[in-house]
């Protein structure tokens, strides 16, 4: 089986890629390839389109989040879209836990909501908000398990100050 660890972006100002040596165990995650999709739905549709759907995809990247401590690492448990101003029956989708012996921190177990745009503001609670996991998770691979470290309290000016390394995770 393929592994895989998904992040958005790598670069050197602003990047997920470091969160991969902050956040798990060098042994654990080895022989993981890790792709770089971009940031939004078209970019992970462009990335993940032809893998094998028994690949295991490991999303590690930022979010946002309107109670959670900045800097808390969150493993998702579902995921489901944002759409704050409809509501139509869409499912919510499970995602696997990432073993604990994987992990160099303590986690929180949440929802995260995927939109297609950066949240400002939000009544949910508990929760993070990307803007990737849900369209990750739709492709239907076997497995997929993601840790969300929270770079703000839905604010576009924190993140970027996070992600650019002025705080670490």
């Amino acid at each position: 089986m393929k592994k895989v660890i998904l992040i958005a972006e790598e670069g050197d100002l602003i990047g997920e890629k470091k969160l991969i040596g902050q956040l798990m165990r060098e042994e654990c995650i080895k022989d993981w390839e890790v792709i770089v999709s971009g940031v939004g739905a078209v970019n992970v549709i462009r990335a993940l389109r032809d893998l094998p759907r028994d690949t295991y995809i490991l999303n590690i990247g930022y979010a946002g989040s309107s109670n959670f401590e900045i800097n808390s690492v969150v493993m998702v448990s579902e995921v489901r879209l944002n759409h704050p101003n409809c509501s139509y029956p869409e499912p919510a989708l499970q995602l696997d836990p990432v073993p604990a012996e994987w992990l160099k921190k303590d986690v929180i177990s949440a929802v995260d909501y995927s939109g297609a745009d950066f949240v400002l503001q939000s009544d949910y609670q508990d929760c993070t908000f990307d803007m990737e996991l849900a369209y990750i998770a739709a492709f239907g691979f076997k497995h997929v398990s993601a840790l969300k470290i929270v770079s703000d309290n839905l604010s576009l000016h924190d993140y970027r100050k996070v992600a650019a390394g002025v705080k670490s995770a």
